[in-house]
């Protein structure tokens, strides 16, 4: 993060990100995709210090909240727990392989799904589509492209 402010970064792979999410896809390829702001915001997560990781998973959490019109606060709650858990294994993460990597991302992904549904069942009851349980394997799977691209953004 020499070339740039980090916050600025941040609000352009959000951008990237919210925009990606935004995309109206067919219902099951929209379902089972992978959590973009999650693996956009990892990549935040490892390549800065450690000031406002937190309070900047809450307000990028709470943006979605809003954004996608869901209970608010569910998506700020799943993103800053999962961002925890990134962080505290920045510093494996940062030099594993591309494989390890991919297995952090979709404990992190798992992390933040099981928030969210946990959320979600909790005050709307148990109706959400099983397809959603594919997003940790995909946001996993895509990792590689969404680091290469964001690596290509930062400088």
């Amino acid at each position: 993060m020499t070339n740039q402010n980090p916050i600025l970064f941040l609000s352009k792979i959000s951008i990237f990100a919210l925009i990606i999410g935004a995309i109206s896809l067919p219902l099951v390829i929209e379902l089972s995709s992978p959590l973009w702001v999650l693996v956009c915001f990892v990549y935040w997560v490892i390549y800065i210090d450690g000031k406002w990781i937190y309070l900047s998973a809450l307000i990028l959490g709470l943006l979605m909240d809003v954004l996608q019109g869901g209970i608010l606060g569910q998506n700020a709650l799943s993103l800053v727990i999962s961002s925890a858990f990134i962080f505290n294994v920045k510093k494996s993460f940062f030099v594993s392989n591309l494989t390890t990597q991919q297995v952090y991302i979709f404990l992190g992904s798992l992390i933040y799904l099981i928030t969210f549904l946990l959320i979600h069942i909790l005050v709307q009851g148990f109706d959400f589509s099983w397809l959603i349980l594919i997003s940790p394997f995909s946001s996993a799977i895509i990792w590689p492209v969404i680091r290469f691209l964001l690596a290509k953004l930062k400088h």
